[in-house]
């Protein structure tokens, strides 16, 4: 296309144009110098909103292309790209608006649901107890203020009353590597506590930092007694050699906040080898190994939990009083290792994966294929859907947080969580629905080496003359070089040459706002360079755009933007506008936070932010500055003039600044932190009775503690003829009489579906004394354990794989070497006709994970003769029932469900036919079961855990491998999680475990794959390459790690010999 080079200057202004522009500003544009700009318009209404990165680098190819005609071509396919982008931009937007739409219409149907199965009446009350009360600070009245400490005086009695408790920070932070910080991961990056690597890569950035200074603060609070900061251990060459220390003390920063420490007190960086020894690899490729890090931290505080019991705890083992998740990756973790110890859970997001994908999609650069299998972005959000399933609070820094990005969430909605909460307080039942709490808590700065100097403010800037042993720090002098009057008040603002952060719209205020000019001068420090050819294009294009405008506006003596600048040197800049009674400005389109504007109030400097995001907040606590609308220049304008000009407003806002900065330190941070831990129910690992474990008596247990309130077989015994007796309970939520209803059907829903079963409270410690044979003991003196879990929905299947897994060890069974465990989605009354059908005695398993992980049982060891009589010769384990009963929505989950089960249908005959329907005989009380018709027409996996988390209904739902069956559990309880409950009350070694699978397996499939034991996967067994239904919305090779040496695959067939062979490749047998 000859003649083209008009679209020369069409790239030319999307280079020039900058961020995204509102309508207002728009017609200002579209009317630059009283005429309409045909290629502005082109700009703002079709490219804004595009990276222009790419383009920028292929327009620098094209132009300096030296042939015309191979110039123009090139010109000519960028123009087809950009249109190629526009109409892909707004075929996104019509997909996102239809899906936002339906997510709306889902969200306002759970509501109205959860809302009419809660019986009463909402109160005006309930409608109350707005959102801003999340808020930690409040307004800064005087009842505020006393509402505070008294929280912070109660903080203080619930920690020494902790003596024995320690706090156990998870920041997953990396579960592979604390970098997970600033760009959503934290699982990941490298963390260490002196001399910290941030921004070596996109892991290792902000959030990396404020874990490891939380951990420290709370080390240094008085009634905490231990902080563990748990990320990966990296012994990678091209890392440094101390990311491989085990273990890395954090000293505390202040010497003040000593306070009386013991053997092991303090803060530690505990690092947990997991995943490839020697790669450090990002946080998307950290999943497969999540499981082996929960195993690997599990078994660190267990070990830490005896250590501490010695030193402080009598004896008896001292466990966390909370785990703290950070990013997805670490939630996901914490949820686990909350669930194996139930202890409570707190979750901090740093960066939303819901988020991250609505901007990607926005961007309309990647299709959501492509988005998943870059970032793995489909696991990250379930994962911090789980997080929200777990927690009983959640932080964040900004109420906009909450009410922009959380609100994403299926998990949450703050209109039933408010609901919900207010319901609580009154003590009316919330019908199984649970919400986590949403608690803003700014993060912590630490301000002890913050010097502000409140005299000689108008002090000389040339030299300091009294003092020449003192000179001005260097920086000063590299700043006013620029200015023709360096004694003007300067306006600073800190931050990266980057579109989001809306420099040139404050550029554009100070040129075009004549006084402003005359009265400040401006300060840009937009971070470092050497040459703007070197910077990446989109911090090229913004710096070459703010030097076109000091250009335009003429202020050359009136702008400083200096090419460099250290991190030291931050805080002598912050002085340096202090001391010329300057202002600090954040004009960001959105800022998240805005710790600097925290800094800058610390040196005494007004601030003046954006209306939209974290600077609402600082500001209303601080009352030091203004807020602006960062699309509109002449308030900028407006609001810098209004602080620089008015000496008794400066003066104001500065020392209001200076007043309530505390509110912002690290020890006020801790303080508001560790009342919200004590206000959660404790909780910890708790038995009844263990031999080689003195009892634990009442006085000893939390009489609050949120399992043995809501334990229903806590006190039920249960005979032969299923007669029972109770004990009284509080209930926090329920009524005496709902209790004495729940218990009774409790009764008989294990009558039905369990049969006559022998259950009783102390049969673990009967068994112990009246049998010298006893099994429980022996899975602890087990040298190995193999767990049988392969779904195979034929019994004789599953028989004869079980015969040729006892085969291939017979001398080490006949030894007692190795103990077996059937780990299976049967009920213990279809395990019992199983082992009837296969000639197989209760005794040939040390214990059996029965409904997909919702119930355990022991064999009946001295009741063997009884085998084929009406008795059951299983033990219920009622601590297992305890440990994962948080949370659960019983009836009331039940009845939503069946309610669902409903409305699947079959409508291609000639009448409708109802496809998912309970079943009754398989249910029990911790496993709601469904059977399918036809699994082609149930919704996939995602799509039900939607429903019911949109209902504020927590449950780990699993479909069977072959679609035929559904179960619905507690959302902490899978048959993973049972193999951890053994380790934590029995002692059995989880590295000395081998699971047995199949090919393919139910929706928990994934969990049993994982992990620190070895893995056996049974070729031929359950071989179903595509299962009828989704059972995850996420591929399989993204959360297992295929290739690692404790898994191994049978080559042939599942005969004894074959296994054989994979136990020696496992090197557990001998040739």
């Amino acid at each position: 296309m000859a003649g083209n080079d008009w679209i020369n200057s069409y790239l030319e202004a999307i280079l020039d144009a900058g961020p995204a522009i509102d309508a207002s500003k728009s017609s200002l544009l579209l009317r630059e110098r009283g005429r309409f700009s045909p290629t502005r318009y082109f700009v703002e209404e079709v490219i804004t909103g595009f990276d222009e990165t790419d383009l920028y680098k292929s327009w620098i190819r094209a132009a300096a292309t030296r042939s015309p005609q191979e110039r123009n071509t090139r010109l000519e396919n960028m123009c087809w790209r950009i249109w190629n982008l526009a109409r892909k931009k707004k075929q996104i937007e019509g997909e996102e608006a239809q899906r936002l739409s339906k997510r709306r219409l889902e969200r306002e149907r759970g509501r109205r649901d959860a809302t009419a199965d809660m019986s009463e009446d909402l109160s005006e009350g309930e409608k109350g107890d707005h959102l801003g009360d999340l808020s930690s600070h409040g307004n800064l009245n005087q009842s505020s203020i006393f509402e505070f400490y008294i929280l912070s005086h109660n903080t203080r009695k619930h920690l020494r009353d902790w003596v024995g408790y320690w706090k156990q920070d998870v920041a997953i932070c990396d579960l592979m590597e604390l970098t997970f910080l600033e760009d959503c991961k934290l699982i990941h990056g490298l963390i260490r506590g002196e001399n910290m690597e941030l921004g070596r890569d996109s892991d290792t950035g902000g959030q990396v930092k404020y874990v490891v200074e939380l951990a420290r603060a709370l080390g240094a609070m008085p009634g905490v007694y231990r902080v563990d900061l748990l990320t990966r251990q990296i012994s990678a060459p091209d890392v440094d050699w101390s990311y491989g220390e085990p273990t890395e003390m954090l000293s505390p920063r202040n010497s003040d906040n000593l306070h009386e420490m013991g053997e092991s007190s303090g803060a530690y960086i505990v690092r947990i080898p997991f995943g490839p020894r020697d790669k450090y690899i990002p946080k998307e490729l950290l999943w497969p190994y999540i499981q082996e890090f929960v195993d690997g931290a599990l078994s660190h505080i267990v070990q830490m939990s005896k250590v501490l019991g010695d030193q402080i705890g009598g004896g008896q083992p001292v466990w966390p009083a909370a785990i703290h998740g950070h990013y997805a990756d670490a939630g996901d973790s914490a949820s686990l290792l909350s669930g194996a110890l139930n202890v409570p859970m707190l979750f901090t997001g740093h960066s939303l994966g819901r988020d991250k994908l609505e901007q990607l999609l926005k961007q309309g650069r990647m299709t959501r294929d492509e988005i998943n299998a870059t970032y793995k972005i489909h696991r990250r959000i379930e994962a911090e859907e789980l997080a929200l399933d777990a927690s009983e609070i959640v932080i964040t820094s900004t109420r906009q947080e909450i009410e922009e990005q959380w609100c994403l969430y299926d998990g949450f909605d703050v209109i039933l969580e408010r609901k919900l909460r207010a319901r609580i307080k009154r003590g009316v039942s919330c019908y199984g629905r649970f919400m986590p709490r949403m608690v803003v808590i700014p993060p912590g700065m630490e301000f002890h080496h913050v010097v502000v100097h409140d005299g000689e403010i108008d002090a000389d800037l040339d030299g300091n003359e009294d003092n020449p042993a003192s000179p001005d720090p260097s920086i000063w002098a590299e700043i006013m070089r620029f200015f023709t009057n360096p004694r003007k008040p300067m306006i600073l603002a800190l931050a990266r040459p980057d579109p989001k952060k809306n420099i040139l719209t404050l550029v554009k205020a100070f040129g075009e706002c004549r006084p402003l000019r005359e009265l400040a001068n401006l300060t840009l420090i937009m971070g470092n360079r050497d040459a703007i050819d070197e910077m990446s294009g989109m911090s090229a294009t913004v710096l070459t755009a703010v030097l076109k405008l000091i250009d335009k506006y003429d202020l050359y003596g009136q702008v400083a933007y200096p090419k460099h600048h250290k991190q030291s040197e931050v805080p002598d800049i912050y002085r340096l506008a202090a001391k010329t009674k300057g202002v600090f400005i954040n004009p960001a389109f959105i800022e998240p936070f805005g710790l600097t504007l925290i800094e800058a109030a610390a040196h005494g400097l007004p601030i003046v932010a954006t209306k939209n995001g974290g600077p609402v907040d600082i500001i209303r606590v601080l009352d030091n500055g203004l807020l602006v609308d960062p699309h509109d220049q002449n308030s900028i304008a407006d609001a810098l003039y209004k602080l620089v000009s008015d000496k008794q407003l400066w003066a104001r806002c500065r020392q209001n600044g200076l007043k309530n900065i505390h509110l912002f330190s690290w020890p006020e941070h801790c303080k508001t932190y560790l009342s919200r831990i004590a206000s959660c129910r404790p909780r910890h690992p708790q038995w009844r009775r263990s031999e080689d474990r003195p009892e634990k008596s009442d006085s000893d247990s939390p009489g609050d503690s949120l399992r043995d309130i809501q334990d229903i077989s806590l006190n039920l015994k249960l005979s032969i003829d299923g007669d029972k007796n109770e004990e009284d309970a509080l209930d926090s939520e329920e009524s005496i009489a709902d209790r004495k209803n729940k218990l009774e059907k409790a009764v008989l829903k294990l009558s039905k579906g369990v049969g006559k079963v022998t259950q009783k409270t102390e049969s673990v410690e009967k068994t112990d004394q009246n049998s010298s044979s006893s099994k429980l003991p022996a899975l602890r003196r087990r040298k190995h354990v193999f767990v049988i879990a392969v779904d195979s929905d034929n019994v004789m299947e599953l028989v004869q794989i079980i015969n040729m897994i006892f085969t291939s060890v017979h001398k080490e069974r006949m030894a007692g070497s190795i103990g077996f465990v059937l780990s299976t989605a049967l009920t213990i009354s279809e395990i019992h006709s199983l082992l009837v059908s296969g000639g197989l005695a209760a005794t040939d398993f040390d214990a059996y994970i029965c409904n997909s992980g919702s119930d355990l049982y022991y064999p009946f060891s001295h009741s063997e003769d009884t085998l084929n009589s009406s008795d059951l010769p299983f033990a219920l384990d009622l601590d297992y029932h305890s440990q994962i009963e948080y949370r659960w929505g019983g009836e009331g989950l039940r009845k939503t469900l069946v309610r669902w089960a409903a409305s699947v249908v079959d409508k291609s005959g000639l009448k409708e036919e109802q496809v998912v329907i309970e079943d009754e005989e398989r249910s029990s009380t911790y496993c709601h079961a469904f059977k399918v018709k036809n699994s082609a027409l149930v919704p996939p996996i995602k799509e039900l855990r939607k429903l019911m988390r949109i209902q504020a209904l927590r449950c780990n739902v699993l479909y069977s491998h072959d679609g035929t069956k559904l179960h619905v559990i507690p959302v902490l309880a899978s048959r993973s999680q049972a193999l951890r409950y053994l380790y934590i009350r029995w002692g059995t070694n989880l590295s000395t475990l081998v699971v047995f699978v199949g090919e393919s397996g139910d929706a928990d499939y994934e969990g049993l794959l994982g992990g620190v034991h070895k893995t056996v996967i049974l070729n031929g067994a359950c071989d179903m390459p595509q299962p009828p239904v989704s059972i995850r919305n996420y591929d399989l090779q993204d959360v297992v790690a295929f290739n690692s040496p404790n898994i191994v695959k049978t080559e042939q067939g599942y005969g004894s010999d074959n296994i054989c062979v994979a136990l020696q490749k496992l090197d557990l047998l001998k040739n």
